[in-house]
């Protein structure tokens, strides 16, 4: 088989038919998933499994009733703030205590035994703390978030290699030059591992918050239109939805991760170890 130039590089023919195949198999996998919810919904009834038709026409609906974009707006509101919140004091309390150790021996059982606790669990106390609002489950994602984040930035900073610390306090750095010059971009590759994580966590849990702590939101929408009897397209919608937009969030701090300077810590990484 022989090769052809392409823009200067050589390409062999087999290549060139290749990549647009694997370009295309994300949406094969849609098709399928679609193929395969219309024969489920054909089997079991529309009262049973709403079809993708059925739907997507829920969706419309939502949309020209204003209550898509209202509802998806109060969900994301309340994911940035908690988020925000959990990022604004894991990541400081992480890198303390992944450089201090006594620190670290003092606060890490207290992280163990409130790590494994379900962030759904503080939803009574968060209602009786703060009542039926946005600062319930606001404070239900900034624990769902923090706690996990708090762990893999003290993780991260014992991967640092020990000589760069030693490097940078002989270099006469202080303890907050140190962290600024030295431990933060060192950390910064798995620490944005750690956020997307955290990220996945937090879209989770507001909607099962908003199932039980507020009246507006992607979750209070599913739990409205379950109440309301026979809507349950609108609660398919409601999970498709809530689908769509952690994608879009997923893809976003993906993005972050194939920054040059990330890949590159990435790889200096795997070359310490």
């Amino acid at each position: 088989m022989k090769a052809f130039r392409r823009g200067g590089v050589t390409e062999s023919p087999r290549r060139s038919v290749i990549a647009p195949l694997r370009r295309m198999l994300p949406l094969t996998g849609v098709s399928a998933l679609l193929l395969g919810w219309s024969l489920a919904a054909h089997l079991a009834g529309a009262h049973t499994l709403p079809g993708p038709g059925k739907v997507a026409r829920a969706i419309v609906e939502l949309t020209e009733r204003g209550l898509l974009l209202r509802f998806a707006v109060a969900s994301l509101f309340r994911v940035t703030w908690g988020y925000l919140l959990a990022v604004a004091v894991a990541v400081p309390l992480g890198l303390c205590l992944g450089l201090l150790q006594r620190a670290e021996r003092t606060l890490n059982p207290l992280l163990q035994i409130l790590r494994p606790i379900s962030p759904l669990a503080w939803i009574p106390l968060a209602i009786l703390w703060f009542g039926v609002g946005d600062l319930s489950a606001i404070f239900i994602i900034f624990i769902a978030s923090a706690l996990p984040l708090t762990v893999t930035t003290i993780n991260a900073v014992h991967l640092v290699p020990r000589v760069h610390l030693d490097a940078g306090r002989n270099f006469g750095l202080g303890p907050l030059a140190l962290v600024r010059r030295v431990v933060y971009p060192a950390v910064l590759p798995q620490l944005i591992g750690g956020l997307r994580l955290a990220l996945g966590i937090a879209w989770l849990v507001v909607v099962a918050a908003e199932m039980i702590a507020v009246n507006s939101g992607l979750g209070f929408l599913i739990i409205d239109a379950r109440n309301a009897g026979d809507r349950y397209d609108l609660v398919v919608a409601g999970m498709v939805l809530i689908g769509l937009i952690g994608l879009v969030l997923d893809a976003g701090m993906r993005r972050l991760e194939r920054l040059p300077s990330l890949r590159w810590g990435f790889g200096a990484a795997r070359a310490a170890r």
